[in-house]
Parts: C-alpha cells; sequence; structure tokens
C-alpha cells in the first residue's frame, strides 16, 4: 500500500500551489510513490484550490484555529488513520501545532544554516525569506540561496533539517529573480527527498535530533 500524503499550502500570491502540483504530477509520473489524499489551504480560494480541481485532488479549506486541536480537526476530514498519513507543508504560512514531528515535514525556501538561521524563524516566510536573502547579497554577506527540508515540530523551523541545495546568486538579482531561482531547485528535488521520508528511508524519533538518518543517496 502507498503511503498517504497531504499537502499543506497557503497559496497566497499569484503562482501560489505549484509546489503542491509539482508534487501531484510526480506522484502520477512515478518520482513519488505515495497517494495525495488531499490539499489543505488557508485560502478558501484561489489558486490552490484551482490546481486541486484542475488535478481532482481534494481541497479541504482550513480557517482555523491553528493550534493542536485545529490542525487535528483538518486532518480527521481526509478519513485517514493518523498512523498513517504523512504531511508535507509546501508553502504554508501558519505556524504548525500538535502535528506528528516524525511524519510532518516542511521545505522551508532559504538556507536554514545560513548565517547562524538569519533565514528562517518567525517572520521569515514567503516572500520575506527573499527579501532577507537579497538585502544580505547587497550587503555581500552571501553569494548564495537555496531550500531546506525538514521535519517539524511546534517550534517553528527548528526541527532536523535533512536536506538543502544551494542556489548560486549574481548580484544585482531582485527579489522576484532569487525566488524563481529557488522554486526551480526546489521543484526538481522536493519530489525525490519527499519519496525518500514517506518510505522512511529519511526518519528520526521525534524527539532527539540526533536520531536523525539521512542515507547517502540524498545528498544533493
Amino acid at each position: 500500500m502507498k503511503p498517504k500524503l497531504v499537502v499543506f499550502a497557503s497559496g497566497r500570491k499569484e503562482g501560489g500551489g505549484s509546489g503542491f502540483e509539482n508534487l501531484v504530477e510526480a506522484a502520477r509520473n512515478g518520482i513519488l510513490d505515495a497517494d495525495i489524499v488531499a490539499v489543505v489551504s488557508n485560502q478558501e480560494n484561489g489558486e490552490v484550490k484551482e490546481r486541486a480541481a484542475k488535478l481532482g485532488i481534494p481541497f479541504v479549506y482550513f480557517p482555523g484555529p491553528y493550534d493542536a486541536s485545529g490542525y487535528a480537526s483538518v486532518l480527521q476530514k481526509t478519513a485517514i488513520e493518523k498512523g498513517e498519513l504523512w504531511v508535507a507543508l509546501s508553502g504554508w504560512l501558519k505556524q504548525v501545532h500538535g502535528l506528528d514531528p516524525q511524519k510532518t515535514f516542511n521545505i522551508h525556501p532559504a538556507l536554514l544554516s545560513q548565517l547562524d538561521g538569519r533565514f528562517g524563524g518567525h517572520g521569515m516566510y514567503g516572500e520575506k525569506v527573499h527579501q532577507a536573502v537579497k538585502a544580505a547579497l547587497d550587503a555581500d554577506e552571501i553569494t548564495e540561496s537555496g531550500f531546506t527540508m525538514h521535519f517539524v515540530t511546534d517550534e517553528m523551523d527548528r526541527g532536523p533539517a535533512f536536506f538543502e541545495k544551494s542556489v548560486p546568486l549574481e548580484k544585482g538579482m531582485s527579489v522576484s529573480d532569487i525566488e524563481k531561482a529557488v522554486k526551480a531547485a526546489e521543484h526538481e528535488w522536493q519530489p525525490k527527498i519527499t519519496n525518500l521520508v514517506v518510505h522512511g528511508r529519511i526518519h528520526w524519533d521525534g524527539q532527539n535530533q540526533r536520531s536523525l538518518v539521512v542515507p547517502s543517496e540524498s545528498s544533493a
């Protein structure tokens, strides 16, 4: 039986939900060996809902509250047993509470290891991340950005990171340029790494970061 995966995607801006659509396409062409059973968005209408309709994936509107009981309630709507369900955050802009840290993972549009974690934590989401990256680029502090995939705990962007992919930057790049470069890398790698997670090749015990296991095949 294939792993069951629900994707959370806010899709607040134009082009939102592209990561979700990329995962669905990967599941259909065999790169991702999983069943995507639903997409969840905090936007009642918009591109995530439109993409879901086009792809034939159930859409779940989640207006909050964004606490443990709220997240538990929205997952119940998938009708999948909690222990069988994986959660992928892909452009989800709300903090998570109460989800299983062993089975919930996020893709963050910057390198969380860079500049002592400057590009992660509260306030670092969506376009704000790329704005901060551009400021560091313009100040000659960095020459690259990228993305990070990590397990999710109740502490924002502090779950164990299991994959980072660097993307070279050039002086003068705009925020939009940086975002496009990072997104291209995300679309290439996210399905492959997601497949390793949902099949248990990448895993941890949900408590001790030292328990993280990452196979050599996941190196970029």
